[in-house]
């Protein structure tokens, strides 16, 4: 008769990997782009004021920040605990906002520097007298559209 038979009992086909490389591609690629990258690994800590008034800001990328705290535990032995200013990573003292805020503007372009923001990130048991000097520094070096950063409270009414 026949030499062909029909092959009995063929089970489950494999499932099909050739779309797992796309896949894989496109996960990777999404969360490239969605992931935000942390700018200043801060050396302070800082515990920011409630405010029931606050504005969001619009332009990220011309906001500087200027952080005022206690150092963080790592740092009290060699830096203590009064209250200290950092910029970028590293801490400063007020004689080194002018150069910083120089610094700043010349990373920027010239149309730029008009809305150029300086957003003072000051834990809310900070002694006012520090941020005074930081102000008056950012006076003299003509950096004048100033910001506190707070977190947005609900109003309590008792």
């Amino acid at each position: 008769m026949s030499k062909f038979r029909k092959k009995s009992g063929g089970g489950i086909p494999a499932v099909n990997t050739a779309a797992l490389p796309d896949i894989v591609f496109m996960l990777l690629f999404f969360f490239m782009v969605t992931t935000v990258m942390r700018e200043v690994d801060l050396k302070i800590d800082v515990t920011r004021p409630k405010a029931t008034e606050v504005n969001k800001l619009e332009k990220k990328s011309l906001v500087s920040y200027i952080y005022i705290g206690s150092p963080k535990d790592k740092f009290i032995g060699s830096y203590g605990t009064a209250d200290r200013i950092q910029l970028n990573d590293a801490f400063a003292t007020k004689r080194d906002i002018i150069a910083f805020v120089e610094g700043e503007k010349e990373s920027h372009d010239p149309q730029e520097i008009p809305y150029l923001t300086w957003s003072l990130k000051v834990d809310k048991e900070a002694k006012m007298g520090i941020v005074t000097d930081v102000k008056q520094e950012l006076r003299k070096a003509n950096a004048l559209k100033i910001n506190y950063s707070t977190y947005k409270t609900d109003i309590i009414v008792d």
